[in-house]
């Protein structure tokens, strides 16, 4: 797939996680084709799909295609504090961790392999969070406080710089994962990322960003639930850290030439 092709594909994407979300968008993704494209071309297909649920703020079970390797069912999978949730794929009764998706927990759950799941929770932490730093940052550019653009304010640059820093740095790290260690240092540092946004966005934001009707909230529980989802970063954090004592060696996720 060509650069001019992935653009299209994108494009019709973007359109189409625009107008439906959940059980609809589950469905036309089917319609359109997902289960082909993650079959042939997931280096494509996850890093696209997952990165416009998040700038869009749709939502779709369809981590669960990518665990299972196909596209349809359901898994228990892990969520931090060790417990186990399931992302219903129609309704039911019970309480969810988020009012907007049907991510239901459970008792019990088994082992499920989680490298790609991670890489693709991560690519959807991205995308909320480049989400989040587009809202402050037209807030910032229409903003006008003491007669100036609140973007002409060092401090208020400082915090999107910094903001954009770590999702850039996510992003690399998420481009780089191909084994379960770079899949969970990927999954981690876009977690980081979507909290360091989260916070300076709402304090670029100020007042507006705790309203109802500002779009920022629904991000930031969108980021933050899906930040427990295989393993929060905090605790892909401490679990990688353990690794390297043990091991007593560094592993690079990228060789330097």
């Amino acid at each position: 797939m060509d650069a001019a092709e992935r653009d299209l594909l994108a494009e019709t994407l973007r359109k189409t996680m625009t107008a439906v979300s959940g059980p609809e968008l589950d469905a036309a993704l089917t319609e359109f084709g997902w289960a082909d494209l993650l079959a042939s071309s997931p280096d494509v297909a996850i890093p696209l799909v997952f990165g416009l649920l998040g700038e869009t703020g749709a939502h779709a079970p369809l981590i669960n295609d990518v665990i299972l390797g196909a596209v349809g069912g359901t898994v228990p999978l892990p969520y931090a504090g060790g417990s186990w949730v399931v992302w219903e794929r129609a309704g039911g009764a019970g309480a969810t961790l988020d009012g907007d998706v049907w991510l239901r927990p459970v008792e019990v759950g088994a082992p499920v392999p989680m490298a790609a799941g991670r890489r693709a929770l991560g690519w959807w932490l991205v995308g909320i969070s480049r989400a989040m730093l587009s809202l402050a940052r037209q807030h910032a550019l229409d903003r006008v406080q003491f007669g100036r653009p609140l973007a002409s304010f060092q401090a208020v640059r400082h915090r999107l710089a910094e903001t954009l820093v770590a999702i850039e740095g996510a992003e690399a790290t998420l481009v780089a994962a191909r084994d379960e260690l770079g899949s969970l240092l990927a999954k981690a540092a876009a977690g980081r990322a979507a909290l360091t946004t989260a916070r300076h966005c709402q304090q670029v934001l100020g007042g507006i960003g705790f309203t109802a009707e500002h779009d920022l909230h629904r991000h930031v529980r969108r980021a933050l639930v899906l930040d427990g989802l295989l393993g929060s970063a905090r605790e892909l954090t401490a679990e990688a850290g353990a690794l390297v004592r043990q091991q007593r060696v560094a592993p690079r996720l990228v060789e330097l030439s």
